[in-house]
């Protein structure tokens, strides 16, 4: 399977693992075998892809847009996934902002004194700082909004 394909595949079979097969099942209305085809490997399979439908009803019920992200990359764009997923927007302005961002820095801090305990950041420290990180970031963006706002 040459190209995107066995790219595609192998994020879809994420997708799938992430949501875990039996409410992936019941979420698409495909069966275990149906939703195995769309990340098989076996060449006669080559041709068949999850329905943009599917992905979308997993996706929803991911921890991560697993697909999406693929095919995102595949065009050379890159996403900003914000897993927050808040209730409600939260308000105080600037203030809790800054609140936010010293309770993140925190975090980010505790992690790398973690990580670093051994001498050495393994992968799943890496990917534990680098959440830690987006985290930061995504307060400095509500930051600079909140600040945008406030000057208009």
């Amino acid at each position: 399977m040459a190209g995107y394909g066995s790219y595609l595949k192998k994020h879809t079979e994420a997708l799938v693992k992430d949501v875990g097969i039996e409410p992936a099942c019941v979420l698409t209305g495909k069966s275990k075998a149906t939703l195995g085809r769309y990340y098989s490997d076996n060449e006669e399979h080559a041709d068949r892809f999850m329905p943009v439908d599917a992905v979308a009803q997993l996706e929803d019920a991911a921890s991560y847009p697993h697909v999406t992200a693929a095919l995102a990359e595949l065009k050379g764009i890159g996403l900003n996934f914000d897993d927050r997923r808040p209730n409600e927007e939260r308000s105080g302005g600037v203030y809790s902002d800054v609140i936010a961002l010293s309770q993140r820095f925190a975090m980010l801090m505790s992690e790398y004194q973690q990580s670093m305990e051994d001498g050495k950041i393994t992968m799943n420290e890496a990917k534990r700082l680098l959440r830690e990180t987006t985290l930061l970031q995504q307060v400095l963006i509500d930051m600079k909004l909140h600040l945008e706002d406030e000057s208009v």
